[in-house]
């Protein structure tokens, strides 16, 4: 039996991602900081699932009980980090800057790092990172979300190149969603704004398909690509 961890099972993606992978026999283990909601996906889910709160901007805490989950669970295939944190912030309120970079940057890297290494040591693995559509060009309403983004895109990639050079079954996902109903959704006037179901689905079966890199839902690949050659004199004068 597979064995996988969601970081950031709470709500939303991680959510419908855990519930998705013990309906298809994998032994998961969950983390979030709210384990009242933890207990509830257990209970409504799966036997097969082992929950661990903790907050992932506790660096020390988070791997301690990452390395307790991994053996409870007697292994770990698949991670899959679904945690993060964005404001609207046009004032640039330095807390929220900073709230948004310790989990988006400091506490992500702690973790996809200790996940990277797991992977090396056993030369085989599955690392999925949601990271978001958002991080292939600035935001003026969130310059930190977006900018956060894009830090994690890079380093992914970055991984994605070492492992290339080693040689090893590691598989290095990058699911970049576009809008999705879920708390992260913020501002007005959105538009395609997708059910966690639906969008779960397909990062579901791009993980399965061991995607470099997928944009959910498709229609955001479309978005994206405008997005890439979008001229840098058109966004500063909208």
């Amino acid at each position: 039996m597979k064995k996988a961890i969601v970081v950031g099972a709470s709500s939303g993606i991680g959510r419908e991602l855990a519930r998705l992978l013990a309906e298809e026999g994998y032994t998961v283990g969950i983390t979030g900081r709210r384990k009242d909601l933890l207990e509830e996906l257990k209970k409504d889910s799966s036997e097969n699932i082992i929950v661990k709160a903790f907050d992932i901007n506790d660096h020390p805490l988070a791997l301690k009980m990452l390395n307790e989950l991994v053996i409870e669970l007697g292994g770990m295939d698949l991670l899959i980090f679904s945690s993060g944190t964005g404001e609207i912030n046009k004032e640039l309120d330095f807390n929220i800057e900073k709230e948004t970079i310790n989990t988006n940057v400091l506490a992500w890297t702690a973790i996809i790092g200790w996940a990277f290494n797991c992977f090396i040591q056993q030369k085989l693995g599955h690392l999925v990172a949601i990271t978001s559509i958002g991080g292939l060009r600035g935001n003026p309403n969130a310059p930190a979300y977006n900018a956060t983004k894009a830090f994690q895109i890079n380093y992914l990639e970055g991984l994605r190149m070492s492992v290339h050079k080693k040689g090893y079954k590691i598989y290095i996902t990058d699911i970049r969603p576009g809008l999705v109903d879920t708390a992260m959704a913020k501002g007005d006037g959105l538009f395609w704004v997708m059910p966690v179901t639906k969008a779960s689905k397909q990062i579901y079966n791009a993980i399965k398909s061991k995607k470099s890199v997928a944009y959910i839902t498709k229609r955001w690949g479309i978005i994206a690509f405008l997005m890439k050659i979008l001229p840098r004199s058109i966004l500063c004068k909208t």
